[in-house]
């Protein structure tokens, strides 16, 4: 499973895509694991912080359950479980809080977790022993595509609204972005292939430059990462199950299920390679990891469309990568001292790469398009693309009882359904 051989390195050089099922040598699988990780950290961080979970928790739980992901899938699926934005709402709703600081109300979150974990993990059985095809009848090309485009643009929001607070951010946010522009044009080789990790760098070196020396900005503080300990425990907490919390969050499986459907169904069309066949595993493994996150003090995970759009970028599918992003995270988890340092990288920079990696999403949505010849001329595809893009960038919600569905939830579905609609009749 691990073997590489000299045509995959080849391929890496010749600027081919690297299947997932397909090894490289340690030292570059090594590389890009930790470009995964780098691409995964924001968010997998911003999420727990805004339903108030403790970080060092969450980026340990997104390790063990992209570990447990990868054994349950056998290697087959190229995907980072991280935090996922789908819980937030009902989280909060269910907790009663605000956002900022400690949940005191945690354990019954996680409790509904749990509960959403074990819903997703049956769905996946089922899927594993009835197939895909019912599904592939439900989302064709123009409906991938869309759902794949949404997640991009949906989380375009993040970056520009939460990573800059002020011109003088905003600038640094354009400033990172270029850096990683240049160095996908400009280079060659493996440092073109880690344009992500090494645009970040050089643009952490000139934010550094122009606040600590030039004092522009808000310098960067090296405090905290003298004072953390290097090894340390994070703050576990256990679940309590409370049946009207689990009845709110449990349905957040259904958006979850739509993720990582769109997901596998965007690097099926960009590496060639069917690997639909694994949906009800990678269904199964994501539903576990949620279990198992939920069960210690940490949020539900789903496969993360950043380290999609990583891909997309570097065209390395191996899944070995994520193995070493994963134990990468664990390592994380469990220390604070190298949380600290990955904390030190400046949120501005994070936005700016955080726009390009959104952006290949988007871009890769377009490309099943085109790839699969979706004929817009017909008015179902056109509508069906035209309305879902519209609601997933806006953030439309729709409201049933207490629980709340919005931005990716309401676009997928709302896509199935209205293809499934519209298709009755030839447009």
């Amino acid at each position: 499973m691990f073997h590489w051989t000299p045509q995959s390195l080849q391929t890496l050089s010749d600027g081919g895509t690297i299947a997932p099922d397909e090894r490289l040598p340690w030292p570059h699988t090594c590389t890009m694991g930790i470009q995964h990780v780098i691409a995964m950290f924001g968010s997998t961080v911003l999420a727990p912080l805004l339903m108030g979970f403790d970080p060092n928790v969450a980026v340990l739980m997104s390790g063990v359950g992209t570990l447990l992901f990868f054994v349950v899938t056998g290697g087959k699926v190229p995907s980072y479980l991280g935090s996922s934005f789908a819980f937030i709402a009902v989280v909060l709703a269910v907790t009663g809080h605000q956002g900022g600081g400690v949940n005191p109300n945690i354990a019954l979150a996680l409790g509904g977790i749990v509960a959403c974990g074990l819903l997703y993990t049956l769905i996946g059985l089922v899927v594993h022993a009835v197939g895909t095809r019912w599904i592939e009848r439900l989302i064709p090309p123009v409906v991938t595509g869309s759902i794949v485009a949404v997640i991009g643009l949906n989380l375009a929001q993040v970056p520009i609204k939460n990573m800059a607070s002020n011109h003088f951010e905003s600038w640094m946010q354009a400033l990172t972005f270029l850096c990683v522009a240049l160095v996908a044009v400009f280079t060659r080789g493996m440092v073109q292939r880690l344009l992500i990790l090494v645009g970040l760098i050089v643009a952490s070196l000139l934010y550094m430059l122009f606040t600590n020396v030039l004092g522009w900005g808000k310098p960067v503080d090296f405090t905290a990462v003298s004072q953390a300990a290097w090894w340390g425990m994070p703050s576990f907490t256990a679940p309590r199950f409370d049946m009207q919390a689990a009845w709110l969050i449990a349905p957040v499986a259904i958006i979850l299920v739509a993720e990582n459907l769109g997901h596998i169904k965007a690097v099926t069309a960009m590496t060639g390679r069917n690997i639909d066949r694994y949906m009800g595993r990678a269904f199964v493994g994501d539903g576990l990891a949620t279990m198992l996150s939920g069960g210690v003090g940490g949020p539900g995970v789903t496969t993360y469309a950043e380290n999609i759009g990583v891909m997309a970028a570097t065209r390395i599918y191996s899944t070995a990568v994520f193995l070493v992003a994963a134990v990468v995270a664990v390592l994380l988890g469990f220390s604070p001292k190298f949380g600290a340092v990955i904390q030190t990288i400046p949120l501005p920079v994070m936005g700016g790469v955080s726009i390009v990696v959104f952006g290949l999403i988007a871009v890769a949505g377009a490309k099943i398009w085109v790839d699969n010849q979706v004929d817009f001329s017909k008015s179902k595809n056109l509508l069906v693309a035209a309305i879902t893009l519209i609601l997933g960038t806006g953030d439309f919600t729709l409201h049933f009882g207490g629980f709340a569905m919005s931005g990716i939830g309401t676009a997928t579905f709302g896509a199935i359904i209205l293809y499934a609609l519209l298709n009755r009749r030839s447009g």
